[in-house]
């Protein structure tokens, strides 16, 4: 009698006993898949932006920190090698960033015409400078406009011409990084413009010809409005990669001569590697920030008023 008892206590037990929950469910295993990745980005994204914000207000000397308020970011406004770093960068933007879209876009219309072949070959060949590193190719072509034993200047004395100053002239050495610049990236916007004219409906064109419009009309009537989308995001990443231009200028000139070639993006890391002046580096750093996206939003308007 005890052990029937006992085996009815227990039975019943086990009826109304509640299922275990389980620790991965189907709605909870793609916060388990992101949450890696998730936590990575708040440790080396997001808390080195909240962390520099607040290192702008503050003065560094040491392990020490001073709060000193809006010092940092007052500073600037009586900083002429700030401005002198920031009128640089706006030079080589105004006149790097549209030479190096309008060649990008003509050799994408070449590469995308019928009449040219081994396409192939042309893209790969257009696109591996964007694929370089950025020290090699600005060692290699720190030496080939080397002023005595460079390899262009070289050339140049075949057709009579002297011996230019790439690197050591003010006005010279914003041409070479200009050079280079233009070297590297003409490449990768030419993929993406390519990429926009492949995507134009072919009926358009066959609708042109038949209206009598020829291959001019038909690019300025047709090929530009509906590359809209892509003007406006060459134009932009382009104007923000040239406002974080540091490598060429780095190794290249070092942001000489006289700072002729001194970027923003290089006179932070002075202030910030070279001088220790981490509160004030962090200021340049969020003055970049909100210039970049000034000048942004501003491309962004212009363009699409312009395309409208």
């Amino acid at each position: 009698m005890k052990v029937s008892i006992d085996k009815s206590v227990k039975t019943g037990a086990a009826v109304h006993a509640k299922p275990r929950r389980k620790l991965i469910t189907p709605k909870s295993a793609p916060y388990l898949f992101i949450g890696p990745a998730f936590l990575l980005t708040l440790i080396f994204t997001v808390y080195p932006i909240i962390s520099s914000f607040i290192l702008s207000f503050q003065e560094v000397r040491g392990v020490e920190k001073t709060f000193v308020g809006f010092a940092n970011y007052a500073r600037l406004f009586h900083d002429p090698v700030f401005y002198k770093a920031l009128l640089n960068t706006a030079e080589i933007l105004i006149i790097q960033v549209p030479i190096m879209l309008f060649i990008a876009l003509l050799v994408a219309v070449g590469l995308h015409s019928s009449m040219v072949k081994a396409k192939a070959f042309f893209r790969i060949s257009y696109f591996m400078p964007s694929i370089t590193a950025l020290v090699a190719a600005s060692i290699v072509f720190m030496i080939l406009l080397d002023e005595r034993f460079g390899l262009v200047n070289y050339a140049l004395s075949f057709m009579g011409i002297k011996s230019i100053p790439w690197l050591t002239s003010p006005m010279w050495a914003k041409i070479s990084v200009i050079l280079v610049m233009t070297w590297r990236w003409t490449g990768y916007n030419m993929v993406i413009f390519l990429a926009g004219l492949q995507n134009i409906p072919h009926e358009l064109y066959e609708a042109a010809s038949i209206d009598g419009a020829g291959k001019i009309r038909q690019f300025f009537m047709i090929t530009i409005p509906q590359l809209k989308p892509v003007f406006i995001f060459t134009v932009v990443m382009s104007t923000i990669g040239t406002l974080q231009l540091f490598d060429e200028p780095f190794i290249l000139t070092n942001g000489g001569p006289n700072s002729a070639t001194m970027t923003i993006t290089l006179y932070l890391y002075n202030v910030g590697f070279k001088y220790f002046e981490f509160g004030y580096a962090s200021a340049i750093a969020y003055v970049l920030v909100l210039i970049t996206a000034i000048i942004s939003l501003i491309q962004m308007k212009l363009v699409g008023d312009f395309k409208e």
